[in-house]
């Protein structure tokens, strides 16, 4: 069974940094604030927050809050929001196991990151997306994204981060078996939450530690440092991380044949996971006590732990079949929500279209009628005023058929925009002048060479 530790799900919930306690205060507190929201902006905070909140509980709700809040974000160009609600949503599919939803969602917020100057945001995609190939199995590639995380974290001093992937990098080398890489970054995370004075960070590392050196047959420091590690994370109450020290425990023990110290560690890891409600742990601890049983011809308990396991993996796959079954649900919610706002897009996209033809014909018909109303016994400054007016239309048409592909070219980045455009009103400044001039004369020669053909044609009658 695919065994996923503390080391990968620590920073899962790194697009926005919540604490548990307190949440439905928090939920209740951010729904009033959306109910008197006035800004666009404030609007999509308070979505992907609430969302942010609701995932790892109420996914349905999360995935309508986070997917309103990015194809609202997408529409004001707030790049902020939209990467936020992307990371959310990407959470609540990998939440559901939907890890390939979950992989597209984190990319495409990592193209909107790979565009913006925010190491941390950058740094946290990148660890996600090692995270899902972490629960795909695909550990090399997490790694990929692992150091390109932490040359990130490196580069730009992200300090909150240092500790997360040292340990993230440690655990995906140890589940390749790569056991020397595995101490150097396990050692590293440990240095780190040394530093930081903090005992259930230190106990982590230490059951890190202790991993290796059990793979690596050094039984004194594996013992040191599950026992050190065990101390903490009670201390800590972090029962998760307590659960897989007391099994690396009990299996130390077991290598080293001392069979009632690897049976009451076995016993204590799955008590902690029972009373948790750790299925999985819970599953690995029922399978050590079976096969421990086994080897010491213990027949009756190995067969009551075996029964243990068949339930559990029984009730893990059930629970995968649910949560399948809920993630095919909410993904057809999510696709026709994505054809929804396509629809949209298409009929706003048509309604410019529109716009611009009709332009298009006005611009023409409006010098048409300045042609004609040359001919007429019209103020020549009038003429003029007219023929300035339709250079004005087709100079600002030009312009407003150049901004969406200038805009797309600069990735909508003001500086650049502005440079492109100076330089093309450099070139249609003078060019406008000069066509101005030419079409002003020719209109107003025009409308001279006419009055005097009316002239020639109709002479006035002499006074007598």
């Amino acid at each position: 069974m695919q065994r996923i530790g503390r080391y990968s799900l620590i920073i899962l919930s790194f697009c926005l940094s919540t604490t548990s306690f307190s949440q439905t205060s928090k939920t209740d507190s951010l729904q009033k604030l959306l109910e008197r929201v006035r800004t666009d902006t404030d609007r999509v905070r308070y979505m992907w927050q609430l969302a942010n909140l609701l995932y790892s509980n109420d996914p349905d709700s999360s995935l309508h809050l986070s997917q309103d809040a990015y194809y609202l974000a997408k529409r004001v160009r707030y790049i902020e929001g939209e990467s936020r609600s992307l990371g959310i949503l990407a959470n609540t599919f990998r939440i559901l196991g939907n890890y390939p939803r979950a992989l597209a969602l984190n990319l495409e917020k990592l193209k909107l990151e790979e565009q913006r100057k925010t190491p941390r945001n950058l740094a946290s995609v990148l660890m996600n997306i090692g995270i899902v190939y972490v629960f795909q199995e695909e550990y090399n590639k997490a790694l990929e994204y692992y150091f390109k995380a932490d040359s990130v974290i490196t580069k730009d001093n992200v300090e909150d981060f240092k500790y997360n992937i040292a340990l993230n990098i440690g655990d995906a080398y140890n589940k390749l078996n790569i056991s020397d890489s595995a101490y150097l970054y396990f050692k590293k995370s440990f240095d780190i939450a040394k530093a930081q004075n903090d005992g259930d960070l230190v106990g982590t590392s230490m059951t890190g530690l202790g991993h290796t050196y059990l793979k690596k047959e050094n039984f004194p420091e594996a013992l040191l440092n599950y026992k050190t590690a065990i101390k903490l994370l009670e201390a800590a109450q972090d029962d998760e991380v307590l659960c897989e020290a007391a099994l690396g425990m009990a299996k130390l023990y077991e290598a080293v044949k001392k069979y009632d110290s690897a049976r009451w560690y076995g016993d204590f890891a799955f008590s902690i996971a029972k009373n948790d409600g750790f299925l999985s742990w819970q599953y690995d601890a029922a399978n050590f006590l079976s096969g421990h049983f086994k080897k010491i011809k213990d027949l009756d308990s190995a067969f009551f732990y075996a029964e243990h396991s068949h339930q559990l993996n029984d009730s893990i796959n059930s629970n995968v079949k649910i949560r399948q079954f809920q993630s095919l649900t909410i993904e057809e919610q999510f696709r026709q929500r994505e054809l929804q706002e396509e629809k949209a897009i298409a009929a706003k996209k048509r309604y410019q279209q529109l716009q611009l033809l009709l332009i298009g014909i006005f611009i023409p018909g409006f010098f048409l009628v300045t042609l004609l109303l040359s001919r007429a016994k019209i103020h020549i400054r009038v003429i003029r005023a007219l023929g300035i007016l339709s250079l004005l239309f087709f100079f600002e048409y030009l312009t407003l058929l150049l901004h969406p592909g200038v805009a797309t070219l600069t990735h909508h980045t003001p500086v650049f925009e502005i440079l492109i455009f100076v330089t093309i009103a450099a070139i249609l400044i003078p060019l406008h002048h000069r066509v101005e001039h030419w079409l002003i004369h020719r209109l107003i020669h025009h409308r001279v060479h006419h009055e005097s053909d009316d002239k020639k044609n109709h002479p006035s009658e002499n006074k007598s």
